[in-house]
């Protein structure tokens, strides 16, 4: 999700990317990256951009879709080597987020009782 109300405001009073990576501080190309919505922008990064803007934060911010990370844990396949060492990083909408994370719930507990039965 851009962040239409940052980089109109930016424009408006003159500044750059370069200008702006430098409040947060970071890189250019980060910066960018924060702008078009690629990652996420902290809230005390939306303070400091909305002081060095001379703008309410209220002003530039936008909120941020859900974000869920998902690790996949590191298995072996009995030669050593390691499989499924990856991040998967995902957008999703808030209801698309709940569902998943009641499925998930609802795994956890049948693993929890898979775990019970193979320890009886």
């Amino acid at each position: 999700m851009q962040k239409e109300k940052l980089r109109t405001v930016r424009k408006m009073k003159g500044f750059t990317q370069q200008q702006m990576a430098e409040v947060i501080p970071t890189d250019v190309s980060n910066y960018s990256r924060k702008e078009s919505g690629g990652v996420s922008i902290t809230q005390t990064e939306w303070q400091k951009l909305a002081k060095f803007l001379d703008v309410p934060v209220d002003e530039i911010y936008e909120e941020e879709e859900a974000t869920i990370i998902i690790e996949n844990p590191v298995f072996s396949d009995n030669t050593g080597v390691n499989v499924g060492n990856n991040n998967a990083t995902a957008n999703i909408s808030n209801e698309l987020s709940i569902e998943i994370i009641k499925t998930m719930q609802e795994y956890i507990a049948l693993l929890k009782e898979e775990i019970n039965r193979l320890k009886k």
